[in-house]
This record gives structure tokens, sequence and C-alpha cells, in this order.
């Protein structure tokens, strides 16, 4: 399925989104399980920062249902015409236009951080929690709320649109629909933006992580001391610092995408040592982290640009606005790293030159 995928992946797309329409004529006349908005009971908690949060946090069934209902059966449509391949007319540049602001609105527009918050946490409570003490102040239930898996579906959804508009693409340019490649292929600006782009997303997070680590040591940084204190006691820094040193993790693997151990796997790993790393190994990986946390940094960059910052809230939202510069920088390296291991491609034959003469990543020292 992965070798295939350009031909499956439009259907899949269109499935989807039509059941997800379908959803939205369900809400549109009275059906429950409305989860953006009103149905959001997280978001209704604080009703007067629903829509600082969340770009959907004041939205109804009644009003959101028939644009969703709408936007799923155009949709589905728009997706198999894409998958067929259909090109007349003016259909060349809509539906990619549609498919990437489907793509760009479910994954970023609509988002906020619980979506992180679901993927991030997720081996925290599996590996961290249970040898804390503080395993029974966080419960899986709390995690894995409606809303929260909703929004994880859309993200994952917003995924394959934008899959599903690459795949067209590929078939409207005449390349080929397994690698990209095409006959007159020029090197791009991506291949000479990774090293750079590998560099910005290791550096990016390190404030977010400094800050989670200070907090779990004691210091707090200026921020309220009745809030620090109650983080305390709910274990609530100890999470945090878990998390930032999983993200401290994830930008030293990062630095693979332009190092030799991140195409040959170094000699410490007994059982692996000298055998060659599958591109997708570090690309999928790359690639999923980098949208989850621009879709996080989106609604840190709206709460900072409504509330703005002070000497007593800087830690809590001003690290995660860089996040949009690690999303970025993570996204554009591993597209460069993917690039660079593409090998030769089973379909069309093209990239034997690049094995012959294969693009060295720079050394770091």
């Amino acid at each position: 399925m992965r070798s295939t995928w350009h031909q499956w992946i439009g259907y899949a797309t269109a499935a989807w989104t039509l059941a997800y329409g379908l959803l939205g004529l369900y809400w549109t006349f009275g059906g429950g399980g409305f989860p953006f908005g009103t149905g959001d009971a997280e978001l209704m908690a604080e009703p007067e920062n629903a829509l600082k949060f969340n770009l959907l946090g004041e939205t109804a069934p009644e009003t959101a249902g028939p644009v969703i209902a709408v936007l799923g059966l155009v949709g589905a449509a728009a997706a198999v015409l894409m998958a067929r391949g259909y090109t007349k007319g003016p259909a060349r540049w809509l539906l990619p236009v549609l498919a990437w602001t489907l793509a760009i609105g479910l994954t970023v527009a609509i988002q906020d951080y619980r979506t992180l918050i679901v993927v991030a946490y997720t081996p925290i409570m599996l590996i961290v929690m249970p040898f804390t003490g503080w395993a029974d102040a966080f419960r899986w239930g709390d995690l894995y709320q409606m809303p929260r898996l909703n929004l994880l579906m859309c993200l994952l959804a917003g995924i394959a649109w934008a899959l599903t508009a690459v795949a067209y693409h590929r078939r409207a340019a005449g390349a080929c629909e397994a690698c990209g490649r095409a006959d007159d292929e020029e090197p791009s600006w991506v291949d000479r933006a990774g090293r750079a782009a590998t560099w910005i997303a290791f550096a990016a997070p390190l404030t977010y992580c400094a800050t989670r680590w200070a907090w779990a040591l004691g210091f707090s940084l200026g921020i309220d001391s009745d809030f620090y204190r109650e983080g305390q006691e709910s274990g609530l820094w100890i999470a945090g610092a878990a998390l930032a040193t999983f993200g401290a993790l994830g930008a030293v693997l990062t630095l693979g995408l332009i190092q030799r151990w991140g195409e040959v796997f170094p000699r410490w790993m007994i059982g692996l040592r000298g055998k060659r790393v599958p591109p997708m190994l570090a690309v999928v990986p790359a690639v999923l982290v980098s949208v989850l946390i621009t879709s996080a940094a989106g609604m840190y960059v709206r709460v900072v640009a409504i509330d703005g910052v002070t000497a007593s809230t800087w830690p809590l939202t001003l690290p995660e606005v860089f996040w949009v510069v690690w999303g970025a920088g993570l996204f554009v390296a591993a597209l460069a790293y993917h690039r660079r291991r593409r090998g030769v491609c089973a379909a069309c034959g093209r990239g034997e030159a690049e094995v012959l003469e294969p693009k060295r990543p720079v050394a770091v020292a």
C-alpha cells in the first residue's frame, strides 16, 4: 500500500470527506455529538476564551452543520475527480486549490494545542506517569475526550488531502506518480534549504524545553505563585518536563537528517549497526510532528496577539509561538532528506544517476 499510495489516497480521502459531510447533515437536523464550539465542553468551560483558543470556538451545529455538509459532499466529489486524474478546463487548477484549502484548514486553521497534547502525552502516560506517584491525577478519559479525538481525526484527514493534492499534481504534470520525478526535473529550493532548515528545527524548541525544565526544578520564572504551586502539587510541571525532554530528544534526532548516522545506523546500535536507515523511518515522524506543532502554534499566536505578553505570562505562551518556525523548519528538512534519499524509482527507473553520484549530507562538526 505504501508503494501504491498515489492510486488509492484520493478514494480514501473521498470516503472520509463524504462520511464527515453526512455527519454535518446529521448535526444540521439536531443530531447529537457536535464536537466543535458549543458542543465542546472543554471550550465552553471558559466561553469568553473559546474563540481565542479555537477558530470554531463559538460555532453551533445549526450554523456549522450545513457548511460541513456542503464541504463534505463537494469535497468528496472533488477527491474522486482528482483520483481519476480529471484535468479538463478550470478543474486543472480549481481541484488543487480546493484540496490545499481543505488540507490547510483541517491541519492548521481549525486546530488548537489539544491534538498535540493527545499525541505527546500518550507515551508519557504509558512510560512516565506510573513511576511518578501522580498516576491518579492524570486519567486516560481526561486525555481522550471526543472533541480532542475529533481534532486529531481532522488533522489526519488534512494530511490525506495534502497527499491527494500531491498525487494529482504529479499526474497532471506528467511526472512519475510514485516518486514525483520528471524528465526535466531540476534541483529544488528544498534541496538547498535542507541543512539550514534542519538547524532551525533543532534550535527552535530549546527555549520551550528550558522553561519546562526550569519549572520542574523549582524555578517559577515569574508566573503566578498560586498557579505555580498548584502545578507542583498536581505534578503538572513533571509531566511538562517529560514532554520537553521528548522534544529535546526529537531535536537531537532531527540532526540525523543531515548526518551520516541518519542514513546508516551507528555502530553502537547492536543488531542494526551498519544497516541502511529506511528513509520513511525518519520522514514520516518528522512530517507528522511538524504538522502537530504547527497546528498547536496557531493557537498560541492568537493568544499572544490578543492578550499580549507580560513578565508573568511569557513562559506560558511565548515559547510556543516559535513552534511555527520549528514546524516549518522540520517540514522542509524532512522533504530535503526524502528527496536526497529517494533512490532509484521502481516504477519509472529514474534516480539512477543520484545513486551513482549520491548527494551526501553536509558534514557537521
